[in-house]
């Protein structure tokens, strides 16, 4: 399928890694114009650098996205370099104190996570409004999780960020619908990337041998590009759930 992708200007947060730079790299192979904002700039050169080696171009600015003043700027001026903004995909996240309940977690560390996870997804949000205003067929869409809407063990802060993003797309799809801007959110199970392996001190040698199913950041790119296209113009409001069907199972004893 031909998603029309070609010269589709889209700006990526969250691109020095994991889904954000896998996104990156999709949306380039298609022919879009891109660019990605993150506060690692070793990160970013890194997703520059494979996009140069596959024989695309990107741009980038550094920024926060708890700095509403530093991610306005940076998509200010990505907007400018890409000559417009069709496309905004929020990917920047963290997962906050991971294995740990919730009694021997601090208040600093909730309001960490979801200083990122909400109030940057507020900001980022924000900052786009007017720049995807501007354009015909805008989309934007948010990485979220499945655990928005089953609870992992001993990450409830993480658990419930996502659900407050699950629930802000659902809203700003029908705040925005009078715009013309489609919102969705992508909620995947485990994804391969540095931040899971890190949290579930998986080494360099990834997944290898689990006994569950485990996407790749690439299979989380083809959904967003689907949700970024005009083949998905009927879908609004939604959160693609990819979790295998796990959500899908009965408890029933048979």
């Amino acid at each position: 399928m031909d998603l029309k992708l070609t010269d589709r200007r889209v700006i990526i947060t969250g691109g020095s890694s994991g889904i954000g730079r896998a996104s990156a790299l999709a949306f380039a192979a298609e022919g879009a114009r891109v660019g990605i904002v993150s506060r690692d700039e070793i990160g970013m050169a890194r997703t520059l650098e494979l996009a140069s080696e596959a024989g695309h171009s990107l741009h980038s600015a550094v920024a926060d996205v708890t700095d509403e003043t530093a991610v306005a700027d940076a998509l200010k001026h990505l907007v400018d370099e890409l000559g417009g903004l069709d496309t905004l995909v929020h990917c920047a996240a963290v997962s906050g104190p991971v294995g740990r309940s919730l009694g021997d977690v601090s208040a600093d560390e909730i309001r960490q996570t979801i200083d990122v996870n909400v109030v940057g997804a507020f900001i980022v949000a924000k900052a786009g409004l007017a720049h995807l205003e501007a354009a015909t067929d805008a989309t934007f869409v948010m990485i979220a999780s499945d655990s928005a809407f089953v609870a992992s063990p001993d990450m409830v802060v993480y658990n419930a960020s996502k659900a407050a993003i699950v629930h802000m797309a659902r809203s700003l799809a029908v705040e925005w619908e009078r715009a013309g801007i489609r919102v969705n959110t992508v909620s995947p199970s485990i994804v391969d990337t540095p931040m899971s392996r890190a949290d579930l001190g998986i080494g360099e040698k990834g997944f290898v041998g689990v006994d569950y199913p485990v996407l790749t950041a690439d299979d989380v790119a083809r959904a967003v590009l689907y949700l970024s296209s005009t083949a998905s113009r009927g879908v609004n409001g939604h959160s693609l759930l990819m979790d295998f069907g796990y959500s899908a199972r009965s408890s029933f004893p048979a």
